[in-house]
């Protein structure tokens, strides 16, 4: 701001006003039908088009709402395996009769392990897959459960293979957590190894099993912050065995997946806290849909 005087503006005549004023109308008009949006509303280089009540809509420049459902998943047939079950321990009997998984004998399922604080496995694996299970819903995947507490025990290991098979599953997981000794930190996928034996053969899932149990254990030990197991895949976090059923005897793509122990008290610590138990089930959904969608 200045204090000085200047000398009184000089007047244009009339006619120049006009003139100017009408090129720059004509030109605003033109730049209006230059910039004017394509059909369909898109803009070009990704600007956001006007919306009716001037509120722009999402631009490639600008992602749309968080809270929409992503659909990629839609098509997708998604098997989830609460292991074991809460009443199991009421059926000793049912559980402990044996069933053939291809190359052996095994026992139709176990009760599970538990915190020394008497949280069960078995609660801790239906918490997380019905939290997954909404996820993966919101994605647009169909989700099928080997159960939801509604049995009064089980189903055996035989069955379980069974149920993802019967659904042509592009994708089957099986959630546990393990009960080692404390000490035993962090989590490990379990890979289906080469089995082919009575009515097992997984040679068909090996690769895309082990492609599945990648990306589950990068996004989990990403989402979880959790360390992979230091007792076993030599700090890989994955494990191959020939002896669980429900891996032996499946024709899908299917891992089993310890999310911790339950014997350790910090790993214990999280499996018992809510919150880190939405992340594991992030975790599983995000290595899920990798698999799905690479």
């Amino acid at each position: 701001m200045s204090n000085g005087t200047f000398p009184p503006p000089r007047r244009r005549p009339r006619g120049t006003l006009l003139i100017a004023l009408a090129v720059v109308v004509a030109v605003g008009v033109g730049g209006w039908l230059v910039w004017r949006p394509p059909a369909g509303g898109r803009s070009p280089a990704g600007a956001a088009s006007p919306a009716p009540g001037g509120t722009p809509t999402a631009g490639a420049d600008r992602p749309a709402p968080t809270g929409a459902p992503h659909a990629g998943l839609k098509g997708k047939t998604v098997l989830l395996d609460p292991g074991h079950n809460p009443h199991n321990r009421d059926h000793t009997a049912e559980i402990a009769r044996p069933v053939d998984v291809g190359n052996d004998r095994k026992e139709c399922d176990t009760t599970g392990t538990a915190t020394d604080d008497g949280y069960a496995e078995a609660d801790f694996t239906l918490d997380v897959v019905r939290r997954a299970r909404a996820l993966l819903e919101a994605a647009g995947a169909r989700v099928v459960l080997t159960q939801d507490g509604d049995r009064p025990y089980g189903p055996c290991v035989d069955a379980r293979a069974a149920a993802g098979n019967r659904v042509h599953a592009d994708a089957a997981v099986s959630v546990h957590a393990d009960g080692s000794v404390p000490g035993n930190r962090g989590f490990h996928v379990i890979l289906p190894a080469r089995v082919t034996a009575g009515a097992a053969d997984t040679s068909r899932i090996v690769a895309p099993s082990r492609d599945l149990g990648e990306r589950l254990a990068d996004h989990f030990a990403a989402t979880t912050g959790s360390s992979r197991s230091n007792y076993l895949g030599h700090g890989t976090g994955l494990d191959v065995r020939s002896d669980l059923g429900g891996l032996n005897l499946s024709t899908v793509p299917k891992v089993f997946i310890e999310c911790g122990n339950m014997r350790d008290p910090k790993d214990a610590a999280q499996l018992t806290d809510a919150a880190w138990r939405e992340k594991a089930a992030r975790g599983i959904t995000e290595g899920i849909t990798d698999f799905l969608t690479r």
